[in-house]
Order: structure tokens, then C-alpha cells, then sequence
């Protein structure tokens, strides 16, 4: 068997704008470095500062970490916080205004939200959620097409306690049902279609074949986001259009705050798109704290 040679021997390097360089929370090489040499010579001081300087806690955390219980670890345990007014309320009073999501449509349609818009959002979805009894540490199923609205849902299940799990819309049924099973949820967040590549394709078809499989039995709620436009079966005991259970709702919802290490979504990984019990699956939990930086806007 040949060996795979490698041509490709890049030295090049770019660097960044002066004016890119000024905005950037780690302006350079140097800075990166420094904050690394930091950590290493001691970790918790240097997570402690990062968690006081960087997030929002509504109470303050006293304790950094408890690793009597290896390796269940906790982070801040005593803390309590919400990812969500971290994301979102904290630029309301500074920069409400500021462009924080630029989406680029299948189509071509750009659409633009602002700290203030998507705040508003957020917290009108969450009211309507909480509205159809969703709660706090109730999972819920996000089964929706790339749109802005992906981030509303999960920004408003963050936002009431609620623990989101994200599939991606192109898995069949029989993942997603996997995934419901696993979970234990009590909603699905959907559309009735996504378009991708110039096609349409069924998501809440697909939802409704998940739901026809055993054990679903958890779920008392689809909330279906109208994408397409395109009839799609209705199950009156069950599902419910988001434009309709949002109209008139406050745009102001109040934030469940929650313990630091409070679940906020499930993520599985391995890209598999099986049986998620197999020997390449693995589902992870992410606490508040853990996922703040990647959830930062």
C-alpha cells in the first residue's frame, strides 16, 4: 500500500487589520500566549477571574471547583446565572441597536437582527413556551431549518430553564425519534418545511413519522414555525403555529435563574446519524457555565 505524500507546505502568514486587531477580545499572539502561561500556573485563579470579569451572575459564585466527587466536577456550583440574559439583556442598555445575527437565506434574502429585535424575540417565544407549560428542566427537541428562529428557540428555552437539544434537520425520523426517546422530551420546536439547495424539505412530516414510532409518549407539545407556507398535517391536540401562540405576547420575560451547573442543552457527537447507542456515539451535557464563551454574542 502507497503512503500519501503531502505537497502542500504553507508558510505564509496573514495577519489582521490594525482595525480588526482593536476589536479583537485577544488582540494578538502575544496576548493568547500570555493567557495560557496564566492558566497554567494557576487554573483556578485564571477561571475565576474569566467568570468574574466576563459573565453576568445574578448570584455571585464562592466556590470555583469541587472535585471531591472525581471526575463528576462542578464549576461555580453556587452561582446562579441565565445564558440567555448574558447573550442578550446585557448589550440592551450599550448597544441594543448593534446588528447580532446576519443570516443569508437559501435564497438569497438577507435578513438582519439587532441585539434589541432578537431580545424581543426571544422573550416573546419564551412566554408562549412557559404559556403551553414548558419548564423549567423540561427537555425540548429543536428540529428547525437555518433560520434565525434556530437561535430564538434555543435562546428562549435558555431563557425559561429549559434544557434544548438541536437536531440537525436533514436526520431522518428514526434519528430523530432516538433522540426524543433519549432526551424525554416534552416539546418539539419545528417548521413545516426547510429549503436547502433549491429544495423543500419536510421537517414536520418527518416530526409527525418520529411521533408514530413507540414511546413518545412524553411529548404533549409541537410548536411549528411557518417556513414554507405549504399544508402540512395538524394534530389539534398537540401541535400549535409559532406565529400564532406569539402574537400579542410580551416582548419582556423575566429569566429563570439557575444553578451554574443547571443543564442547558444535550449535543451528541460523532456525527452520527444511527442508532445514537452505538459504539462511535456519545451525548454530552452542557452546564451554564461551561458554554457561556461559545454562546457569547
Amino acid at each position: 500500500m502507497s503512503s500519501i505524500e503531502s505537497i502542500l507546505n504553507e508558510t505564509r502568514i496573514f495577519p489582521p487589520s490594525d482595525e480588526f486587531t482593536r476589536k479583537a477580545n485577544i488582540p494578538s499572539l502575544q496576548a493568547f500566549q500570555a493567557l495560557c502561561a496564566e492558566a497554567e500556573i494557576d487554573y483556578q485563579s485564571f477561571w475565576e477571574k474569566q467568570a468574574r470579569e466576563q459573565i453576568l451572575w445574578h448570584k455571585p459564585f464562592t466556590q470555583i471547583l469541587d472535585d471531591r466527587t472525581p471526575p463528576f466536577y462542578q464549576c461555580f456550583n453556587d452561582g446562579e446565572i441565565n445564558v440567555s440574559y448574558n447573550c442578550l439583556d446585557r448589550h440592551l442598555a450599550t448597544q441594543a441597536d448593534k446588528v447580532a445575527i446576519i443570516f443569508e437565506s437559501d435564497d438569497g434574502e438577507v435578513i438582519r437582527s439587532t441585539y434589541r429585535d432578537l431580545h424581543q424575540r426571544v422573550c416573546q417565544l419564551a412566554n408562549a413556551l412557559k404559556s403551553q407549560n414548558v419548564r423549567k428542566g423540561d427537555r425540548v427537541i429543536i428540529y428547525m431549518p437555518m433560520r434565525i428562529e434556530a437561535v430564538v428557540a434555543m435562546q428562549a428555552c435558555a431563557r425559561i430553564g429549559a434544557i434544548h437539544s438541536v437536531v440537525f434537520g436533514g436526520f431522518s425520523a428514526k434519528s430523530l425519534h432516538e433522540r426524543i426517546i433519549d432526551a424525554g422530551a416534552i416539546a418539539i420546536i419545528t417548521a413545516d418545511e426547510q429549503v436547502r439547495g433549491g429544495k423543500h424539505s419536510p421537517l414536520k412530516v418527518t416530526v409527525d413519522e418520529a411521533m408514530n414510532m413507540n414511546d413518545t409518549g412524553s411529548v404533549k407539545l409541537v410548536v411549528v414555525y411557518r417556513r414554507a407556507g405549504t399544508e402540512i398535517p395538524f394534530n389539534s391536540a398537540r401541535d400549535v403555529w409559532w406565529h400564532e401562540i406569539t402574537q400579542g405576547v410580551s416582548t419582556q420575560c423575566e429569566p429563570e435563574w439557575v444553578n451554574a451547573e443547571h443543564p442547558l442543552f444535550t449535543l451528541y457527537t460523532s456525527g452520527s446519524t444511527g442508532n445514537p447507542r452505538g459504539s462511535a456515539f456519545q451525548c454530552w451535557v452542557f452546564t451554564w457555565n461551561q458554554i457561556k464563551y461559545a454562546m457569547d454574542f
